[in-house]
C-alpha cells in the first residue's frame, strides 16, 4: 500500500514538472514571437502569465517536501525528488528570461526597426529545441539524450558570439541604432543563459538516471 501511494505521488510529481516545463516552453516561444512579429499585446500576455509559473514552482516545491516528509524515499526515488526540487527553480528562471525578452520586445516595438536584419531565429530555435529535448530526457530518464543536449550548448554560445559581433558593428556604423541594438544584445544574452540552464537540467537528468554528478566535470 505504501509503495503504491509513493509511486502515485512520484508519477504526479513528474506530471507537474512536465506541465511547468511545457508552460515555460510556451512562454519562451511567445516571447520570441512578440519580438519577431512586433506584437506588444503578446509580450504583455507573457509578462502577465509569469505569476502562474511562479505559483507552479511553489506548488512543486511544497509537494517535494511532502513526499520527503511522509515517505522518506531512498535510492532512485530520492534522486527523483532531489532532481525535481532542483529542476523546477531552473525552469522558473528560464521563464524569467522569457519575461525579460518580452519586456525587451515592448521597448523595441516602440522604436524603428533596424535597417540591417539581425537573425535571432536560429538561436531561439536551438534554445527551444534544447529545452524540449531536456524535458523528453527527463520523462524517459535518457542520459544519452541529455548528454547530446549538453553538447548543443556550444552552438548556442557560437550563435551568441556571432550576434554580439553583428550588433556591435551595427551600433558603430549608426549610433542612432544603439538603443534597439543594445536591447537585442540583451535578448541574445537571455537566450544564451537559457542554453546554460537547459544544460543544468540535463546534468540533473544524468544524476537521476546514473547516480553520478557530471557538473563541473571535464568528462561527462
Amino acid at each position: 500500500m505504501e509503495r503504491r501511494l509513493l509511486d502515485q505521488q512520484l508519477n504526479l510529481l513528474r506530471d507537474k514538472v512536465l506541465l511547468l516545463g511545457g508552460t515555460t516552453e510556451k512562454a519562451l516561444y511567445r516571447a520570441m514571437r512578440s519580438l519577431v512579429e512586433r506584437d506588444s499585446e503578446l509580450a504583455r500576455q507573457v509578462l502577465e502569465d509569469d505569476s502562474i509559473i511562479d505559483q507552479m514552482e511553489l506548488d512543486i516545491d511544497r509537494f517535494c517536501i511532502e513526499i520527503l516528509a511522509l515517505h522518506q524515499p531512498a535510492a532512485h526515488d530520492l534522486r527523483l525528488v532531489i532532481s525535481v526540487a532542483k529542476i523546477t527553480p531552473i525552469l522558473e528562471r528560464i521563464a524569467d528570461h522569457a519575461s525579460s525578452i518580452a519586456e525587451a520586445a515592448l521597448a523595441i516595438n516602440n522604436e524603428p526597426q533596424l535597417k540591417k536584419y539581425v537573425d535571432l531565429s536560429l538561436m531561439s530555435q536551438i534554445a527551444a529545441e534544447m529545452l524540449r529535448c531536456a524535458l523528453d530526457a527527463f520523462t524517459s530518464e535518457n542520459a544519452v539524450l541529455s548528454r547530446k543536449v549538453i553538447e548543443k550548448d556550444n552552438i548556442i554560445d557560437a550563435c551568441y558570439k556571432r550576434i554580439f559581433d553583428e550588433l556591435i558593428e551595427i551600433m558603430i556604423e549608426d549610433p542612432r541604432t544603439t538603443n534597439s541594438a543594445a536591447r537585442l544584445l540583451f535578448v541574445a544574452k537571455h537566450l544564451e543563459r537559457i542554453g546554460d540552464y537547459v544544460k543544468d537540467i540535463c546534468e540533473l537528468n544524468v544524476y537521476l538516471t546514473e547516480a553520478v554528478f557530471i557538473k563541473h566535470s571535464k568528462v561527462s
